[in-house]
């Protein structure tokens, strides 16, 4: 399998790193990498051991991250013991927050950017969540994993190729978690989805589509909150800048990292206006950012080849006046469920060639987890998914279970990033995927259906 790093980094000192840490993460785990590619003997996937209480620090309590907090204030078992910020209000209101709930005051961690390592050493936490600026998921989470915490980010969890091994590398070496929370995984169409592919229901699955498909620019251009850094990565980079929404739920029904792999992509963009008509149109002439000049285009286009030969369309457009739409197709040899619109047809039980609502299968095929009341009445964080995404970490972590998701699955669904940029810069030419696992995919299991 094709590492597909970039050229430049001392490609020597990483392989090196990454023998010795898969070794380190492994060993007890799964049959030598030889072996496993050969004989194909089943991999149990890593767990760590269970805990009774989960302790928790929180890093970036803005948007998201004040979601996330909500969410793990109402878990059973959660402790919150510290909270960071750049910003100090942002961390006294955490710090109220969880003493209303009924929690001990956590301590407030507020004096820059890098205030994170000091949490993390200072602090006995076993989780450590980031809900910051893409540029500060990877050394969160790596501070967390040094210290010996299992950690959890937002997405992507990165956005290079270098810094998906950073984080594999560094999972394996301290035999700790690192989940990215991609919560579209958990909605619950994709649930049903899911549930339905693993039945049997749509037959072979040959082919997804999927996307982000978003306007931001108001967000984009906004004076606070991810205005204040998420622009800037449309100004140097080119590409599909967040792929995870998308492609995650695909990645689950197509088996990837557990039985299937992805193998290579090829990316195009088209012209970048969008961001440039906001300027023009809603900007003052003496604002400083109209001297921006922007080069993400407005709609970028992937298509991704499994190694099992499924073909997967992903799309990116965050920047032109559309509806909301994440774009979500799954199609099979028996037939498909797509959404946006939300319809589905299965051969032999829908009227031929025609599409049927989702209401009939949601009573006959719910998802086990969304049968749950609770989840179903989470007033916030999407509509239930983000509480679901949360309650399973945490159910996970105290259980002593695999995760849903884990660090190979952060790895290959967040390089997509990088290696579309890579294609759209030379010409569309093929990328190959890396293998972050090694091998180890064909004998990973798939993801089960687990009951509420």
């Amino acid at each position: 399998m094709h590492d597909n790093r970039p050229a430049a980094g001392g490609s020597s000192r990483r392989d090196f790193v990454r023998a010795g840490a898969a070794a380190g993460f492994g060993a007890a785990l799964v049959p030598p990498f030889g072996k496993a590619q050969g004989a194909q003997q089943p991999s149990p996937l890593f767990a760590a051991p269970p805990l009774e209480r989960v302790r928790m620090g929180f890093v970036g309590i803005g948007g998201m991250g004040s979601v996330h907090l909500d969410n793990f204030l109402q878990i059973e078992g959660v402790e919150v013991k510290a909270v960071c910020d750049i910003v100090p209000e942002k961390v006294t209101r955490a710090k109220e927050k969880v003493v209303r709930a009924g929690q001990p005051e956590p301590v407030g961690y507020d004096r820059g950017p890098r205030d994170f390592e000091r949490m993390c050493g200072e602090q006995a936490l076993d989780l450590v969540l980031t809900a910051t600026p893409w540029e500060w998921h990877v050394p969160v989470c790596l501070a967390a994993l040094r210290t010996g915490k299992h950690a959890a980010t937002e997405v992507p969890a990165a956005y290079t190729v270098d810094d998906c091994w950073q984080l594999v590398e560094a999972a394996e070496r301290y035999r700790k978690h690192c989940m990215m929370l991609e919560n579209c995984c958990y909605d619950r169409r994709e649930m049903l989805t899911l549930n339905l592919v693993r039945r049997g229901m749509l037959g072979e699955v040959l082919h997804g589509e999927c996307g982000y498909l978003h306007d931001l620019r108001e967000v984009k251009f906004s004076t606070e909150g991810e205005g204040l850094w998420r622009r800037a990565h449309s100004t140097r980079r080119n590409g599909n800048l967040y792929p995870t929404h998308g492609l995650g739920p695909i990645s689950q029904c197509m088996n990837v990292n557990r039985g299937n792999r992805f193998d290579y992509l090829v990316s195009m963009s088209g012209p970048s206006r969008g961001l440039q008509g906001w300027q023009r149109d809603h900007l003052a002439a003496d604002d400083p950012r109209r001297n921006e000049r922007y080069v993400l285009g407005d709609v970028n286009l992937t298509l991704i080849k499994t190694g099992l030969g499924q073909t997967i369309y992903l799309v990116h457009d965050t920047n032109l006046p559309r509806p909301y739409s994440r774009l979500d197709i799954v199609q099979g040899t028996r037939g498909l469920i797509q959404g946006w619109p939300d319809r589905i047809h299965v051969e032999g039980q829908s009227p031929p060639h025609r599409w049927e609502p989702l209401d009939t299968y949601y009573v006959a095929y719910e998802h086990p987890l969304w049968r749950s009341e609770r989840v179903r009445q989470a007033s916030g964080g999407h509509g239930g998914m983000d509480f679901l995404e949360d309650w399973r970490l945490i159910v996970c972590l105290r259980a002593g279970l695999p995760l849903d998701q884990d660090v190979y699955d952060a790895a290959a669904w967040s390089c997509i990033c990088e290696l579309t940029e890579r294609s759209v810069a030379s010409r569309s030419r093929a990328m190959d995927v890396p293998d972050f696992t090694r091998g180890r995919w064909r004998g990973r299991p798939p993801l089960e259906i687990v009951e509420g």
